[in-house]
Order: C-alpha cells, then sequence, then structure tokens
C-alpha cells in the first residue's frame, strides 16, 4: 500500500507541474504578436547596441596598445640616459685624464646622448621640463629643499634625476629639489 501512495502522489505532483506549465504557455499566448515583435525587435536594438559598445570598447584598447605597448622598453631603456649623463659627470671629475683626451670623450658620449634623445623623440618621448617651473605632483617627486630666497617657494630648483612622459603619460617623475624660504631666527635680547 505505501507504494501506491507515493505513486498517487507523485501523479498529483506531475499534474500540478502540466496545470503549472499550461498556466505559463496560456500567458504567453494573451501576448498578442504585435507584442511579441515588439519585444523582439527591443531585444535585437539592445543586442546591436552592446555589439557596438563592445567595438568601441575594443578598438579603444587597441589603439592604447598600439600607442602605449612600449612604456616598459621605453622606461628601461631610460636608463641608458642616466649613465650616459653619469658618464659625462664622471669624466668630467676624473683629474687623471688630460683635457684633450676628456674633451674627445665627452664629444663621443655627447653625440650618443643625443641620438638617444632624438631616437625618444621620434617615438614620442620628451623630457619633462622642471626647472623654474611650479612643483607639479604629477610630473615631479620632489626629494630635498633647498633654501633659496631668491625664487618662489616651491619652485624647482634642482633636478637630479629628469623625467620623461610617453605622449600624455608619465613614464618616470622629475627628482627634484625645490626652493623653500630661508628660516629666519630672531635673536633674542638678554634679559635685564
Amino acid at each position: 500500500m505505501p507504494e501506491e501512495k507515493n505513486t498517487i502522489e507523485e501523479n498529483k505532483e506531475d499534474l500540478n507541474k502540466d496545470k503549472s506549465e499550461d498556466n505559463k504557455a496560456e500567458e504567453e499566448k494573451k501576448i498578442s504578436p504585435e507584442e511579441k515583435i515588439l519585444q523582439l525587435e527591443d531585444k535585437l536594438t539592445r543586442s546591436f547596441a552592446e555589439l557596438e559598445n563592445q567595438r568601441r570598447r575594443f578598438e579603444k584598447e587597441k589603439d592604447e596598445a598600439f600607442d602605449y605597448g612600449g612604456m616598459v622598453f621605453a622606461r628601461d631603456a631610460l636608463n641608458l640616459l642616466d649613465n650616459l649623463e653619469r658618464s659625462k659627470q664622471s669624466i668630467n671629475n676624473d683629474q687623471n685624464l688630460d683635457e684633450n683626451s676628456k674633451k674627445k670623450i665627452m664629444d663621443h658620449i655627447e653625440i650618443i646622448l643625443n641620438d638617444t634623445l632624438t631616437i625618444f623623440k621620434k617615438n614620442n618621448i620628451v623630457p619633462v621640463v622642471s626647472i623654474n617651473e611650479k612643483l607639479d605632483p604629477n610630473k615631479h617627486q620632489a626629494m630635498m629643499e633647498i633654501e633659496d630666497d631668491s625664487k618662489e617657494s616651491g619652485t624647482i630648483v634642482q633636478e637630479i634625476q629628469k623625467g620623461f612622459m610617453l605622449k600624455d603619460r608619465l613614464l618616470r617623475p622629475s627628482l627634484v629639489g625645490v626652493s623653500k624660504k630661508p628660516h629666519k631666527t630672531v635673536e633674542k635680547e638678554p634679559k635685564k
């Protein structure tokens, strides 16, 4: 007998499912063909809009990859410029070299440095202007403050390491020294 009860209950559940499916079918039938067409047109319009947005997004990402894909290489290549600048300073400070040798070496380093800067410029990599500019935290990184009464406070007076931009993006900030007003000490008169 218990098996019969389970079968009866299962049959009742199946009938209820069939009724709910019939109700859904009746609801779908209540929608007129015109309304159905409008729904489908709306879905189609939304799909086209989504596809167009996706296409624009991919196009933008492709353009950015083309324009800025070499940022890592460019950032690493900046070390070459830094080393050339350090070489120039080292040679100028070397007391063991005679002036004629210094001049020849400096001329060769200057040629290499200028060629490298020209190649960078062709590829839209340009130095950040720093000296006598106001400190811009988006382009400069202040490394020290230098007391200078002749300059307005916050003006860049020394460039420690040159910064560079790739088109409109910062490759590396300039490391700079910023002016500050000298701290005036007020001498106190001795008490009587």
